[in-house]
């Protein structure tokens, strides 16, 4: 063989092994660690959509409804606002018009509904003025505050966290996610929620004592919000138990009604 030859043949190889190692180097940089195991990403259903909305942060407003602050020991005059955080995957997502198994929750005997106004962010920020906090909101559903009430109850009467009484499995009960571009922003119309057909709570969205846009806005001086985030916004009064076999139907006007049967 030429010399010359073989070292352009000796040459051309040794740099196509060097290529192959750099970009062997590169992919795996750029794929980086990767996780021991997977965990499935929360989503809700958007009506009229093959896409679904994630969930990156379950807020809930306290004590919303004068009514519904005065049942619970306070007083709505002088109370400023108060928040806490359910886990994403405390969502239960139920269809429209099925009525969904719900499960008993363990470790409770005083199960209480709380139907709700859920607002679902698709930006955020923080520190947000009050006239640019709808500005953030995509859309809208119907949603259940379930929570274990003694549970609840017993941690705040030895002032500990609460959060065994709201946190737990199918705790964020939700219906699909209706768009603002089809809805219009929420701020008034009838709310209710009945069990085995008997009407216990019924209010209208303008009774809150913070509007939606105020949570948004006391929220964002507190955590960068961000698009993701879904705010249950408070429940009226008469707050109640159920048992096993309780039906529970939830109707916000402008929202397809929600149904849930607890088994």
């Amino acid at each position: 063989m030429d010399p010359i030859n073989r070292r352009t043949i000796l040459t051309t190889g040794a740099v196509a092994l060097a290529g192959s190692a750099l970009a062997g180097e590169a992919a795996q940089a750029q794929s980086g660690p990767k996780g021991i195991f997977s965990v499935a990403t929360v989503t809700i259903p958007i009506v009229g959509e093959t896409d679904v909305f994630p969930v990156r942060r379950i807020y809930c407003i306290g004590r919303n409804y004068a009514a519904h602050s005065r049942e619970m020991g306070s007083d709505p005059t002088r109370e400023p606002p108060f928040f806490f955080q359910k886990p994403t995957d405390a969502i239960q997502n139920v269809k429209i018009g099925e009525v969904a198994d719900h499960p008993y929750p363990s470790l409770t005997k005083n199960y209480h509904y709380e139907v709700e106004l859920v607002a679902a962010l698709k930006s955020g920020g923080t520190n947000i003025p009050v006239d640019k906090a709808l500005d953030h909101v995509y859309g809208y559903a119907v949603g259940l505050d379930m929570t274990r009430r003694d549970l609840q109850r017993a941690m705040g009467d030895e002032k500990k966290p609460w959060e065994i009484g709201k946190s737990f499995d199918h705790a964020a009960v939700i219906g699909p996610i209706h768009p603002v571009s089809k809805t219009g922003h929420m701020t008034k119309g009838p709310i209710s929620l009945a069990v085995n057909g008997t009407v216990k709570q019924t209010s209208d969205l303008d009774k809150m004592i913070w509007s939606v846009a105020e949570q948004i806005s006391k929220l964002s001086d507190a955590f960068e919000l961000k698009a993701g985030d879904i705010i249950y916004s408070g429940t009226p009064e008469n707050v109640g138990p159920v048992v096993k076999g309780d039906v529970l139907l939830c109707k916000i006007q402008g929202l397809p009604d929600m149904s849930i049967k607890v088994v």
